[in-house]
């Protein structure tokens, strides 16, 4: 049952005062020195945890029954599940201990933690004044949330708080003109922010409906800020709202839509596009899901660390999630993950702790970052002729591995390479510690790596840059900037993502009937929770007739798949085709998501 308290109340329809928020009215300067401790931080640790655990379902998302206003719009009657919804009455996590989960956190090296307060399932990890539903009345009865705050002031700890604007159990969510539910969520927001000390991260996700009218985010943001000055507040406050269509009411003003952004952009389940001119943060979960699933289906530490390497050249932060089991531990599939970080960045955390992307573009060999008068090369594939790149602007004093092995380095007017003995290449991550004679500057993109990583030497010329792009089904309802992403611009996440089918799939056409000798398919690297396997390429001159030409074995970043055809007894490079069809085939409904497809041949 949801109670609210006359005190908590709104006053008037008069704006509130927003010319402290920071978002409208901070300078650069003032910007840069709040937001340093995060650009430098660099790994942090998600935790998704609630009473959803006992039943190993995703939190949230496991609760059947409706979802009012969810991304569609359209209100549906509340529903109940006399499951899930009673969870919270077995919830005893008697091994909960806050002060060893920010040890934890700290010795697998990272500088702050975000725990989820309240998802969309509605129930609070806090003793909330204005809602039965919370942790006060499980059989734990103790406040969650102030334990782990404790925790992490009493050890140095950056702290996060999680808070699901969007509540698919509370019967007043965007019920009529919203108000009843919009109190009662800024109640919870200030009693997060009033009554746990200092709070560095406040972490929104996602709203329903598509009407500015329904919320008062001038008066959460001016809130906000009376409590907790130096905040740092992610972008989903307002994710998901529209007006996306005639129907929808009210727009935001300009200074609304530039204050809801809040500081950092969140790609989910993937590592985010390079980005050195805006601050951003990738929340990745190490499990198969976001909250406890079992003891099985972890990602491996070396993906982790790489993902980690990803960011950080890109220009952003990991934000690595873990689902406790419901007692308060953590599963030994998380916990070796996260150990394996722990150990690696203490050894090479110098490249990665307050270190900024760039300045080459990163890609599929790695990235690179800099700190004062130190560039890294944090390197995942090397290729044989070493590594060469567009000239520096500084001059190259030395090079080493941050294991002390010195590195041959070249540097002329037109470029600089760097080479190293295979035998002293490390795994998952090479990393190169360059001495330059003078800092370089931050956020600039000076050039790229100069070595072929795409194979155009060996099978030909981009045959794809102006084909077209036909879909079984889109998840963003077809979204042409994604699609376009396909072919040209810059990588970032996927270029498509069809429904859950039992057959998805994605054709490719050329324009014309060409010799195609590979093609070249860029699945999401590093991202085990939502990679494509299973696949199978097939070649069509007409589109109606089509020859299987192979089949995916195991999960590759990159699968490069040269075409051949018989010809007086001999395979020979290429084969004609017009179109190309990727597809999975599979006995339940999943979906098709790719990042990048290239056909190669003669011009």
């Amino acid at each position: 049952m949801i109670v609210m308290s006359a005190l908590l109340a709104t006053g008037g329809a008069r704006a509130a005062d927003v010319s402290k928020v920071p978002q409208i009215s901070e300078t650069k300067e003032q910007r840069d020195e709040r937001m340093q401790w995060f650009r430098d931080a660099k790994f942090g640790m998600f935790i998704h945890w609630g009473p959803c655990s006992i039943g190993k379902v995703e939190i949230g998302w496991g609760r059947k029954a409706n979802r009012p206003w969810d991304i569609s719009g359209i209100q549906t009657p509340r529903t109940d599940d006399p499951v899930y919804d009673n969870y919270y009455k077995q919830f005893n996590p008697t091994q909960y201990n806050a002060e060893e989960w920010v040890r934890f956190a700290k010795e697998s090296g990272m500088k702050y933690m975000v725990l989820v307060a309240k998802h969309h399932d509605g129930f609070a990890q806090f003793a909330t004044k204005v809602s039965d539903y919370n942790i006060m009345n499980s059989p734990y009865a103790r406040d969650i949330v102030k334990a782990y705050a404790d925790a992490c002031h009493k050890q140095g700890m950056k702290l996060g708080l999680y808070y699901s604007t969007r509540d698919w159990y509370h019967p007043d969510y965007l019920v009529g003109d919203n108000e009843k539910y919009d109190t009662f969520y800024r109640a919870q927001v200030k009693e997060l922010l009033a009554n746990y000390g200092t709070v560095d991260v406040m972490w929104f996700d996602h709203v329903g409906g598509r009407d500015w009218g329904k919320w008062k985010f001038d008066e959460l943001f001016s809130m906000m800020y009376q409590l907790q000055p130096k905040l740092i507040v992610n972008n989903r406050a307002a994710a998901f709202i529209g007006p996306g269509t005639p129907q929808d009411q009210k727009a935001a003003t300009p200074e609304l839509a530039k204050m809801v952004r809040g500081d950092y952009h969140t790609p989910e389940g993937h590592i985010g596009a390079m980005d050195i001119a805006s601050d951003w943060e990738s929340c990745i979960h190490v499990g198969r899901q976001w909250a406890y699933g079992g003891e099985d289906g972890f990602k491996g530490p070396d993906d982790c660390i790489r993902m980690l390497a990803s960011c950080t050249t890109g220009g952003g932060n990991l934000l690595l999630n873990f689902g406790p089991r419901p007692d308060g531990t953590f599963a030994e599939g998380e916990a070796k993950v996260a150990r394996a970080m722990g150990e690696w960045l203490r050894k090479y955390g110098a490249a990665i702790y307050g270190t900024r992307g760039g300045p080459y573009r990163n890609g599929s060999w790695g990235g690179t970052c800099h700190k004062d008068n130190k560039l890294y090369l944090l390197v995942n594939e090397w290729p044989a002729e070493g590594l060469a790149f567009d000239p520096l602007p500084n001059k190259v004093l030395a090079a080493r591995t941050l294991t002390g092995v010195p590195c041959t380095f070249k540097q002329s007017a037109g470029e600089w390479s760097v080479q190293l003995a295979r035998k002293d290449m490390d795994t998952p991550v090479t990393v190169i510690e360059v001495t330059l004679d003078k800092p370089l500057e931050a956020g600039r993109i000076i050039g790229e790596l100069r070595t072929p990583q795409d194979y155009r030497g060996e099978f030909g010329a981009i045959l794809s840059a102006d084909a077209k792009l036909e879909i079984s089904s889109s998840l963003w309802r077809g979204k042409p900037e994604n699609h376009a992403r396909l072919f040209t611009g810059e990588r970032q996440g996927v270029a498509f993502h069809t429904l859950k089918e039992k057959n998805p799939w994605a054709k490719v056409d050329l324009g014309a009937v060409k010799t195609v000798h590979a093609v070249m398919i860029e699945n999401l690297p590093n991202d085990v929770a939502r990679r494509t396997e299973g696949l199978i390429l097939s070649i069509s001159e007409d589109g109606l007739t089509w020859q299987e030409v192979w089949r995916a074995k195991t999960w590759e970043a990159i699968w490069t798949v040269p075409l051949t055809h018989l010809d007086a007894g001999a395979q020979v490079p290429g084969r004609q085709g017009r179109f190309i069809k990727v597809e999975t085939i599979n006995d339940t409904p999943r979906e098709l998501l790719l990042q990048r497809i290239t056909a190669l041949g003669p011009k």
